[in-house]
């Protein structure tokens, strides 16, 4: 290689690191809830990346998340539902390409029947503008419906009985990517008992289906510090959403 050429390509990577800088800047700020700064290339809608489908395929995905609500219906199958308020099933687009889901409601759910409504729902809104979507296009759930005694974590046999349920919605939508928020989430979709600090970081899949884990946002507002893993596993996501790569 000629002396002109490795300059070049010097300052390809140089211009490829600088970007790969930026990028992680400007990810970092949007998930901080800054949003005035100007956008380098135009965000995609979520119907964008979504391919063109029959009007009767969507109706159906509607109809599917329906019947699973209805099966579910006043559910008394386990003990969480003797201290509920509201059952909170999920809200979202039934097109979503983005599936988050969390471990259970906590006291403003409870109360809302809205899944990720309080401090740790306003992190989460930010982390969805950081992939450049908005709140009503992706659809957001919890492993279970019924908000745990003082929060804690559910018990497996709760897990059990109503993850049938999480299963069932994810079918009907049938997502492109999937995000796991915390360990109860990530194990109970992955059937394991591995850390979630060993989870995330890379993907993995769910019945063929990208699934990448991250920190709840609950556990980031009490450890700021792993924001910038999160923000990694944003950027993850937002490479599965726009590469092609993801299976449907």
């Amino acid at each position: 290689m000629d002396k002109s050429n490795k300059n070049e390509q010097a300052v390809r990577n140089e211009m490829s690191s600088v970007l790969s800088r930026l990028r992680w800047l400007l990810t970092g700020f949007r998930l901080y809830g800054i949003e005035d700064w100007p956008v380098t290339q135009p965000e995609a809608a979520v119907d964008d990346l979504r391919p063109e489908e029959p009007e009767d395929l969507a109706r159906d995905r509607e109809s599917s998340l329906s019947d699973v609500q209805n099966a579910l219906g006043d559910c008394r199958r386990c003990r969480l539902h003797s201290g509920r308020t509201h059952i909170v099933f999920g809200q979202g687009s039934h097109r979503a390409q983005l599936v988050f889901v969390g471990e259970g409601p906590g006291f403003d759910e409870d109360r809302q029947g809205q899944p990720f409504v309080g401090r740790a729902g306003k992190l989460l809104n930010a982390m969805i503008r950081a992939l450049g979507l908005q709140r009503e296009e992706v659809y957001i759930c919890n492993v279970v419906k019924c908000r745990p005694p003082d929060n804690r974590t559910p018990n497996p046999d709760e897990i059990e009985v109503c993850s049938q349920f999480l299963i069932q919605q994810l079918t009907a939508i049938q997502p492109r990517v999937i995000c796991a928020l915390g360990a109860c989430a990530a194990q109970t979709l992955l059937d394991t008992s591995v850390s979630i600090s060993r989870l995330r970081g890379k993907a993995h899949l769910w019945r063929g289906v990208p699934l990448i884990c991250t920190y709840h946002p609950a556990y980031l507002l009490r450890n700021p510090a792993q924001k910038a893993s999160a923000w990694q596993d944003l950027l993850q996501i937002h490479h599965l959403l726009h590469s092609g790569q993801a299976p449907r």
